[in-house]
């Protein structure tokens, strides 16, 4: 019977402890000012220490909570290592921050179809899509290019494709005719 109380009570106990105990991102120094922490951030990266570089921006951003900086850092970090969930959350984190900001939205949109379009390439190959998700991926496809201003939704890293300026209603119909008869996931690949 006192075993049973006891049991409770070390857990507890411990718990405490080790809520009390300093962790790994308590032992880094609160820097004086965001400006300071993403120039030292920057340095790290520059001598190619990208954890350390993602450690200082973290401690950055739990340091000064309103700022959106740090996070944007961390969200632009995580996009050119195409870890593109991460890169969202991050995003998405400085919006809330900043919901007018620039590159936080463009990382964000971006990565989202980035992984998006990996998804669809996935099922497409696994399993035929068709039906009623291949016209609703159809859709957004068209949606999100007509929102966006362009032909392409993922260009070929190898070779830029230069935007072309509709010259007449016929031109831009056939252009339509001829991506739509082939893959038409193939913008998105």
């Amino acid at each position: 019977m006192m075993l049973k109380r006891l049991i409770p009570a070390v857990a507890c106990a411990a718990l405490l402890v080790a809520c009390a105990s300093p962790g790994e991102g308590s032992s880094a120094a609160k820097p004086a000012t965001v400006a300071a922490a993403v120039a030292e951030a920057d340095a790290a990266v520059a001598a190619g220490q990208r954890d350390k570089a993602f450690a200082l921006l973290k401690t950055a951003s739990l340091a000064f909570p309103t700022d959106k900086t740090p996070l944007v850092r961390m969200a632009q970090m995580r996009f050119d290592a195409n870890d593109y969930g991460e890169a969202i959350v991050h995003a998405q984190d400085a919006l809330a921050r900043d919901p007018d900001d620039l590159l936080a939205n463009s990382i964000a949109a971006v990565s989202g179809l980035r992984v998006t379009s990996k998804a669809l390439g996935e099922l497409t190959r696994k399993s035929k899509l068709n039906g009623d998700v291949k016209s609703e991926a159809e859709s957004l496809a068209k949606l999100l290019r007509a929102s966006l201003g362009e032909d392409v939704l993922v260009p070929n890293k190898a070779k830029p494709t230069p935007r072309p300026t509709p010259k007449t209603p016929a031109s831009t119909t056939s252009k339509t005719a001829s991506s739509s008869s082939s893959d038409p996931f193939g913008a998105l690949k």
